[in-house]
Order: structure tokens, then sequence, then C-alpha cells
């Protein structure tokens, strides 16, 4: 199979002569078949999209209103599974010229030798890379091998291809803006989707000023999952060490059997994390709050809680610590270092509805 094979994919929002250019080069590169999504850049960008029906090979899909370029590539995603069955799969890139035909060609190529999902990646050590695009990238890269232990080289780029077969699991993913791409990135960790990397150019015309990222409001759609879990851990930890504090303190407990530090944890323990299973599995993950799921995250909580209440009771023993507010200082340090590995697994497996 050659490049003839793959369908080229361009969402567009309010383009100019930048986005003819990259058309013209894939042309060159060899490409016959590309999709050109108009995502409701409006009448004023009415010329620029003519040039582009008139281009060989190029078909135009239209949205009457600006969706977002989640959407955008959703809707040239579906197209492309209705309308190009012969076709192996499609490489995505960006409107405003900062992906080279040649690049473009040999991610396409690339996906095609190995049959996985393929990132074009950037240098972003390149002294041309604007600073936002270089710090937030690199944030980026350490959160996900933070939270997801996924290793990245880029995760907001733009040039990607796709074999057919991963589409509609692709398609799927949440989002209609921005962080539909970085939602992709999530489903490939959450379902262990393999992928490769190839590097290409490193490209910012004009300090990437002919972007429409918006910083706040687009970083914080990306950045959602992330946010929302710690949101709900913060919510569930709070309740979970002030219930240990408060049982803690009681007398009552130094006279059950069992050492007061195990029973406070295990009542705390369980008021918590039956807010916190609900708040997960409605909002954070998007599963469903299932026995399945529910069997799972009491797995888990068990045996986090046998780790965490373990190293809490040691170090009250090697330390000779009696006093409730320290204990429960030690308590805290320990979970959040849990914290990240609970993350992944609750991601990748509690609340996963296609792992068995």
């Amino acid at each position: 199979m050659n490049i003839q094979s793959v369908t080229a994919i361009i969402p567009a929002y309010k383009p100019d002569e930048k986005l003819l250019h990259t058309l013209r080069g894939l042309l060159d590169a060899g490409f016959t078949d590309i999709l050109v999504v108009d995502d409701g850049g409006g009448p004023d960008f009415a010329p620029i999209f003519e040039e582009v029906e008139a281009l060989p090979g190029c078909t135009l899909l239209r949205h009457e209103v600006n969706r977002g370029k989640g959407a955008a590539l959703k809707t040239a995603f579906a197209y492309f599974m209705e309308n190009r069955p012969d076709k192996a799969g499609v490489v995505t890139a960006d409107a405003d010229g900062q992906h080279l035909a040649q690049d473009i060609a040999a991610v396409s190529e690339k996906m095609l030798e190995t049959g996985h999902i393929v990132l074009g990646v950037r240098d972003f050590d390149d002294p041309k890379v604007p600073p936002r695009s270089r710090s937030g990238n690199k944030i980026t890269i350490g959160v996900f091998r933070l939270f997801f232990g996924m290793k990245i080289s880029d995760t907001q780029t733009g040039l990607r291809a796709f074999p057919r077969s991963s589409l509609p699991g692709m398609a799927a993913a949440k989002g209609d803006r921005y962080e539909f791409e970085t939602q992709m990135l999530f489903l490939m960790s959450r379902n262990k989707i393999p992928f490769d990397e190839v590097k290409i150019a490193t490209v910012y015309l004009e300090d990437n000023r002919s972007s429409h990222f918006r910083v706040v409001r687009d970083s914080i759609r990306i950045y959602s999952l992330i946010l929302n879990y710690l949101l709900s851990s913060i919510a569930a930890a709070v309740i979970d060490e002030l219930a240990f504090f408060l049982l803690k303190s009681l007398s009552v407990l130094s006279l059950l059997p069992i050492p007061a530090t195990w029973t406070a944890a295990i009542l705390a323990r369980i008021v918590s994390s039956l807010a916190n299973f609900f708040i997960n599995a409605r909002i954070v993950f998007g599963g469903r709050a299932g026995k399945r799921s529910l069997v799972r995250y009491y797995a888990l909580a068990v045996v986090q809680l046998t780790v965490s209440t373990a190293l809490v009771f040691l170090a009250e023993k090697a330390f000779a610590i009696t006093a409730p507010a320290l204990s429960t200082l030690v308590k805290t340090l320990v979970d959040t270092i849990l914290f990240f590995f609970s993350f992944r697994i609750q991601h990748k497996w509690v609340f996963n509805d296609k792992t068995m």
C-alpha cells in the first residue's frame, strides 16, 4: 500500500492561504483523497473554501456554525467510514501550515507499515518553539507519565495517522473541541492501544498567532478528566481524614480488641469510598456504577486501605507516634503517594467497561 490508500483530513476554522499551500503540498506528495471540514467560519471565508473545492481530490464538508476541532474531526471520521470503504486509514493535520507535506506523508507511511496509530512529534527543545507551547507540552508530558504511565513525546500534536480499524473507538472519545484530541490519548492509554511516533519538523509561523486555542478555557477542557478526579479525590480525602481524626480521638476505640488505628481507618474509608465511587463512576471516568465496577472498586480499595493503614501503623510504632493529628499527617502523606497509582488502576480497569 502507498499513501494513496490514506485519506488526509484537515479541520479548518477561519483559514487563510496557508490552508491552500498545505493542500497543494499534499497533492504534490501523492495524496489523492483529502477531506477538509469548514468548521463554521462564515461567509468571509467562502472564497478560500471555493478554492479548496476546486482542487483535485478535495472534498469539502461543512458545519453551519463553529462546533470545534473535535466535532470537525468526528464529522470527517464518520464521512470516511461511510464513503471510503477502500481506504486503509486517515491522517489528520492542521490547517495553519505547521505540518509539512513530507511529514504528513511520513506519518501515513509509518501507519501503513505497522498498522498502529502514529503520532507526528515535534522537538520542543527547538528554540523556534514559542515558550507557551514548550512549557504547556512539557507539563502535559509530565502529567501523562504521572497519571497514565504513558510515555509520549508530543501530547498536543494534531498530526496523527489512524488505521481504519481504530476509528470507531477514537470517534467515541468525549469532547467537541481541542480536548477531543487529548481524550483520544486517554482512550489509547486506557485500552493499551499501541502507537508509534515519527519525528517531524517543528514549524511555528508568526509565533503561532493563527492558533484558535483559548489558553484557559481549552486547557480546562483538556485536563477535565484529571481535574475532576482530583476534585473527587480531594472531597473523599477530606471526608476520610476528618472521619479518621474524629474516630481516632474517641477513647472507646482503645477498648476494642484490634488497634484503634485500624478501626478508625476502616470506618472512615467506608464512608468516603462510597461517595468517591459514585462520583468517579458518574462524572470522572464515565463508566457505569454497576456491580462489576463496584466489586473492582472495593477490591482496589481493600488493597489501598491495607497498604495505607499498614504503613501508618508501622510509622506509629517506629517513631512512637501517639498524637491523632500526627497520625493523620502521616496517613495524608501515604495516601497522596497512593493517589497516583489509584488513578491509573481506576482509569484502566475499575471503570473501563471494555476490560474483562
